[in-house]
């Protein structure tokens, strides 16, 4: 099954305390890796301060600002065409499953270059 959130989808933020922003999704980190519960980072969004101590790279150790991983089902991502966030479904377009969005049934993204299916041409 496609992911209904992908690396560099533009998204909106549904609920909770950064809700309403926009931004693209940096990182998507499945169930396995983050605790149980899938997650994204997106930029801009749940901004928090990471302190660094001091090392040989870092002498004088400091505060980094830093994206951190929300809750999946907290984006969505937005449709190329209404420019609003819609839910994701999937559909066989061009002879391929791909990700389509549920306000206008257009596809979303492209497949992306490491994909099994990007490759292919019928």
């Amino acid at each position: 099954m496609p992911w209904r959130v992908r690396k560099g989808d533009l998204v909106a933020v549904i609920s909770g305390n950064d809700r309403g922003k926009r931004g693209r999704v940096l990182r998507v980190l499945p169930a396995a890796e983050s605790g149980g519960a899938g997650r994204v980072v997106v930029e801009g969004v749940n901004v928090r301060f990471k302190h660094l101590r001091r090392s040989q790279q870092n002498p004088k150790g400091g505060r980094v600002r830093r994206e951190m991983p929300i809750h999946l089902s907290k984006v969505m991502p937005v449709d190329g065409e209404t420019s609003k966030p819609t839910r994701v479904g999937t559909a066989v377009v061009d002879g391929r499953r791909q990700r389509v969005g549920r306000r206008t049934g257009k596809p979303i993204g492209k497949p992306t270059e490491g994909s099994a299916r990007a490759g292919k041409k019928e």
